[in-house]
């Protein structure tokens, strides 16, 4: 009989420390995925910068280009892709 009782004993301190892993785990996964979000955040805003500085330069290319009189063909083509660019944009948007 007291063998049974200890091996009980044994069996709820085993799963006394389970349930409290379980706990642990519980609140580091929580903080991983407020971690995974802020993240996610971040990657987002760099991703606009991004985008936002790429416009930057090809403004920056396309002033530099009008301003050469060499340059008058290049510019042309310029324009005439980013006009191509706004007709698919606006056709998307028509859609």
């Amino acid at each position: 009989m007291k063998d049974v009782a200890t091996l009980v004993s044994g069996i709820e301190y085993k799963m006394g420390k389970l349930i409290e892993q379980h706990r642990v785990q519980l609140f580091d996964n929580k903080k991983h995925i407020t971690e995974i979000q802020e993240l996610k955040q971040i990657v987002s805003e760099q991703k606009n910068t991004i985008r936002q500085l790429e416009d930057k330069i090809k403004t920056i290319i396309i002033a530099k280009t009008l301003e050469t009189k060499e340059g008058n063909v290049e510019a042309k083509l310029k324009i005439n892709e980013l006009v191509r660019e706004i007709d698919k944009c606006i056709g998307l948007l028509n859609t």
